[in-house]
């Protein structure tokens, strides 16, 4: 029996770097100094000039940058923060554990916020736009940004999935007044633990997130306020240093596979995913859409196929915010984005032979009648 191919294998992008990841790991070790040292300092100088961004700091996940992202920003109880419906849950969470109360828009037909649907949802108390570039496509920013001058709102990008993708040739990120990042394991620009990262042009901004991730202090033991423990270690930052360095060759490798899934898929049972003019996709997951998915994972299943659904539960539904008292129907679109979406195999250094497998599978799916 084959070797089940899973939706994501994490070893393989270890071993294609292996020795670099290894001999890192060794100097710092040797170097005695773990926490806020010059890998981080480099990485940060690294990770900004990759985005374009003024300045980065590093944080300890990328929940952190989003809560913290919204903190420096004054925003809080009582202010209201826009956000797609059909994204992660710690996206709402950066707006709500700071008592912010998130007002959820339905997707566009990329699996981003549909920024025509945007400025119906805005109210006296609206202060801010989360963009989630979900999945590694950029959203649609021009309108958005164009919205949020208009009404005098920050905005606010989440970044976790999209490290490299851009709108019109500028990275996502930099759009806003902040950019939030992760680096768990398995995004594109993968640390070997958590790891996040928040990114500003506004040197104010950068000041605040260095001062608030470091217990709110600016010199040891002068607190400037109540902050947080939330920063990045030097053997994370090391590793993506070494990850970074790659990231070219890594985005390609993705694109490459990703574009043999979209020739070879020929199932019309299967909707793929669409790319929109002047955004780029860095394709953290591969989504595909089918009315049957329960059939369509017990069949890939069968064949040793694994995958997942990125998300079956969407936030307005989920139990942690029953008390919006937003019942089901009440985003029809992200409620069935929820009930169809499936992320199939897709990671780096999958084979030639694994994915064709994979797409033979795909195109031989058939519902029984």
């Amino acid at each position: 029996m084959r070797e089940k191919i899973s939706p994501n294998r994490l070893d393989r992008g270890f071993f294609k770097y292996q020795d670099e990841f290894e001999n890192k790991a060794l100097e710092v070790l040797r170097s005695g100094w773990y926490v806020l040292g010059k890998e981080v300092k480099s990485f940060e100088e690294e990770f900004a000039a990759y985005t374009g961004a003024k300045y980065c700091a590093g944080l300890a996940s990328g929940l952190d940058a989003l809560w913290i992202a919204f903190r420096v920003l004054g925003i809080g109880k009582g202010d209201e923060v826009i956000v797609q419906g059909n994204t992660y849950i710690a996206s709402v969470m950066g707006i709500t554990i700071n008592g912010a109360t998130p007002v959820f828009v339905e997707p566009d037909e990329y699996f981003n916020i549909d920024s025509a649907k945007i400025e119906e949802k805005i109210s006296e108390r609206t202060r801010a736009i989360l963009v989630v570039h979900l999945y590694g496509q950029a959203s649609n920013m021009e309108p958005i940004m164009e919205i949020a001058r208009r009404h005098n709102l920050r905005v606010v990008e989440d970044c976790a999935q999209s490290h490299g993708a851009k709108f019109n040739g500028q990275m996502t990120g930099t759009f806003g007044d902040i950019g939030c990042f992760s680096f768990y394991p398995s995004k594109n620009l993968g640390a070997f633990g958590d790891a996040g990262a928040i990114v500003t042009s506004d040197v104010e901004l950068d000041k605040a997130v260095r001062i608030f991730r470091n217990y709110g202090s600016e010199k040891r033991y002068y607190n400037k306020v109540v902050g947080a423990n939330s920063r990045l270690d030097e053997i994370q930052a090391g590793f993506l240093r070494v990850r970074l360095s790659h990231m070219e060759e890594l985005e390609r490798e993705k694109q490459v596979l990703c574009q043999r899934y979209l020739e070879g898929i020929k199932n019309p049972l299967l909707k793929l995913p669409s790319i929109r003019d002047k955004s780029t996709h860095i394709w953290h997951q591969f989504v595909i859409r089918c009315k049957h998915r329960q059939a369509l994972i017990n069949y890939l299943e069968m064949n040793n196929i694994g995958s997942i659904i990125h998300y079956p539960i969407p936030p307005h539904l989920s139990e942690a915010y029953s008390y919006l008292g937003m019942g089901k129907g009440s985003l029809p679109i992200t409620e069935e984005y929820a009930d169809t979406v499936l992320s199939i195999p897709l990671y780096t250094g999958m084979t030639k032979e694994e994915q064709d497998y994979v797409i033979e599978k795909l195109n031989t799916f058939e519902v029984q009648p």
